[in-house]
């Protein structure tokens, strides 16, 4: 319908020019001497008209000559760009498929944009490094280690990368970098913990945990297993002497004191440096919070002196809780142990056939013969202590 319009509208246009030129008696001479020209005055706009188009297209075409020059810089600089942004989507795009190889090429192609260079860098070294391409990794950052806007993208892909690579010293400085420009973030904790877990700093691990922990950045099953393994190992250092062991117990939160593990770790520190009164109320304290067999094995170690009103406490308590617990083989073996070492004869023997009889684990057995073949010895009774001796290495032996 809008074509019909035009030309309806052109035909009605081309009329009306004929009848008006038709009835237009004008005339143009143009003189030159010696030469005269007449033209009608119809002909003369006819070729005023022609002549403007002409000069028009002429102008129009010395104009875009001159912009050329200027008109293919700007379409290389769109080819350059097109190609850099495409690069930059291949990297991605190869990256997350797992195609590393392909991912770095793409980087190198994107890098050819100033614009992109510094994200195809940072791609390019993860891709390198989940090559196990060291070098190659290391030549893309260094690539943007002059770039200000991306420091913190620099450092957080710097620190992630080392302590995959388990270069603890480097990540941490990557870490204290990043500490030092004010950026303190949750991802940044959360791989400065690693980092501290693999350099060994427990302390350190104990704290980052705290502070994960007020911003629940830790699931509770990761964040307990942490402070155990952090608690265990200060706990079981070797270099600490009584004194020191206890300090380092004191500094323990209360909160971290109440779980199983962490206290039966601290009642056999105790014991083998000989605070056994110390081993004994941790584990009793942790006994009265939650019943743990481990626990109870330590209590067993920290038995107290033949005759001496703490060995006598013991064997109360113990008798207390067996029979809260009448099927309890490790409560039955700590008892009939306590009971053996303050020269209880009936009670040992009682306790230690119990345990026997409910003993789930070679130890427990191995354990119980042994006892056993210990009381008959002392009793005279070689016979017996010989036949629980051989028990006891058959247990050992399967």
């Amino acid at each position: 319908m809008r074509l019909l319009l035009w030309l309806v509208a052109l035909m009605a246009t081309a009329i009306g020019i004929a009848v008006t030129a038709r009835f237009n008696p004008g005339n143009v001479v143009l003189f030159y001497p010696p030469y005269r020209i007449d033209l009608s005055l119809n002909f003369f706009l006819l070729l005023l008209a022609g002549l403007f188009v002409v000069l028009f297209g002429l102008i129009q075409a010395i104009r875009s000559t001159l912009k050329m020059p200027a008109r293919v810089a700007a379409y290389r600089q769109r080819k350059r760009e097109r190609d850099g942004n495409k690069g930059l989507r291949d990297a991605l795009k190869a990256y997350f498929e797992g195609r590393f190889g392909h991912a770095e090429k793409a980087a190198t192609r994107a890098a050819e944009l100033p614009e992109n260079a510094g994200v195809a860098a940072l791609i390019g070294a993860r891709a390198a490094h989940r090559m196990r391409q060291a070098e190659r990794r290391d030549a893309w950052l260094a690539r943007v280690a002059g770039d200000s806007s991306l420091k913190t993208a620099r450092l957080m892909t710097t620190t992630e990368l080392l302590v995959d690579d388990h270069q603890p010293e480097e990540a941490l400085a990557a870490v204290a970098e990043l500490n030092a420009s004010g950026t303190r973030h949750i991802h940044a904790l959360q791989w400065s913990l690693k980092a501290q877990q693999q350099a060994k700093n427990w302390p350190e691990v104990l704290r980052l945990v705290r502070m994960l922990d007020k911003h629940k950045a830790l699931h509770p099953a990761l964040s307990s297993r942490l402070r155990e393994m952090a608690h265990e190992a200060l706990l079981s250092d070797p270099a600490h002497d009584a004194e020191s062991l206890k300090r380092v117990w004191a500094t323990v939160p209360q909160e971290d004191r109440n779980k199983p593990y962490i206290a039966c770790v601290a009642a056999t520190a105790l014991n083998a440096r000989g605070l056994h009164d110390e081993a004994r109320v941790t584990a009793e304290e942790a006994l009265r919070r939650q019943w743990d067999d481990r626990i109870v094995r330590a209590y067993r170690e920290a038995a107290g002196q033949a005759g001496s009103p703490t060995l006598l406490a013991q064997i109360e308590h113990c008798e207390t809780w067996l029979r809260e617990r009448p099927n309890d083989a490790e409560l039955a073996l700590t008892l009939g142990s306590l009971c053996l070492k303050q020269k209880l004869w009936g009670k040992a023997q009682r306790y230690l056939e119990q345990a026997l009889s409910d003993a789930t684990e070679a130890r427990m057995v191995r354990e119980a013969h042994l006892k056993l073949a210990q009381m008959h010895e002392a009793l005279g009774q070689e016979q017996e202590a010989a036949a629980h001796y051989r028990q006891c290495a058959l247990a050992t032996i399967l």
